[in-house]
């Protein structure tokens, strides 16, 4: 009798947690959706080349009398388009190039692109993970079980890949049992040739209008344009074939039968005294 008086109390105490927890969730949701519409509206005209190209001597002399705070700014700024997915990143990596400088604009726009991403990725884990997992896991097992092994390998891909969106990587990501320090450190790595492409593409050329009217053609070509997007998917399933590789070579190593006989072994005891 206690336990079945016991039982509906426990029971009204899990579903009304749950009913916080959802509510918790859907609250900062429509946060951040908000957050994104208003960030939308703001800067579809702002973070242009066109739009800035016109404040360029006035950007110029602000970051003379202000470089602590501009250096302050261009991060958080970056992290915020990153992390809400606003349009205007690839604009601010080109415009970052050529404010800073090609070492100062890929440490800038390497860390605070990751920061950003890290946040997405952190965000869509702690709205969507639960309900995912609790709703597929059993279809997901082996899955997470695979990602856990390749997942480094596989994001690694991903982020060298030009056709993938970067929020729908950080998204999807957040899903997965990946641990944080691992997305970060190989989100790191893996946007850092794009970062270093964008930002020598700012920082080669004289002015702003330059890059407004001719954009990345004002540096590359088409056809080197072409080899480095090939150069990016090489370089990114280079680490997926090495894996592959190995993976084939220990499976066949595994597979090989042992020596019947092994003459390094001494006979035991009993072997001796059966012998005539």
């Amino acid at each position: 009798m206690k336990a079945s008086l016991v039982s509906p109390n426990r029971s009204e105490t899990g579903n009304s947690t749950v009913n916080a927890m959802s509510r918790k969730k859907i609250a900062v949701l429509l946060v951040f959706a908000l957050a994104i519409a208003f960030g939308y509206w703001l800067l579809r005209d702002t973070l242009t080349l066109a739009q800035l190209a016109q404040r360029e001597a006035r950007l110029r002399e602000f970051q003379h009398q202000h470089p602590a705070l501009v250096y302050g700014a261009a991060y958080l700024v970056y992290v915020v388009v990153t992390g809400l997915s606003l349009p205007g990143a690839a604009v601010l990596t080109l415009v970052f190039g050529w404010y800073f400088g090609l070492i100062y604009g890929i440490v800038i726009v390497s860390f605070s692109s990751t920061t950003g991403a890290t946040f997405a990725f952190l965000l869509s884990r702690y709205l969507f993970q639960d309900t995912i997992q609790h709703r597929f896991g059993a279809r997901l097992g082996n899955f997470n079980r695979s990602l856990e092994r390749e997942g480094p390998f596989f994001l690694f891909t991903l982020r060298l890949i030009p056709a993938v969106p970067f929020f729908v990587i950080n998204s999807v990501m957040g899903l997965t049992p990946l641990r944080t320090r691992t997305f970060w450190w190989v989100s790191q790595l893996g946007m850092l040739p794009g970062t270093a492409v964008y930002v020598y593409a700012g920082s080669s050329v004289p002015d702003l209008q330059t890059l407004a009217d001719k954009g990345l053609g004002a540096v590359f070509t088409p056809v080197q344009l072409t080899q480095i997007v090939m150069a990016f998917v090489l370089l990114g399933s280079f680490p997926l074939v090495i894996r592959a590789v190995t993976k084939r070579i220990s499976r066949r190593y595994a597979d090989k039968p042992e020596s019947n006989i092994d003459t390094d072994t001494p006979l035991s005891n009993d072997a001796v005294t059966k012998q005539p």
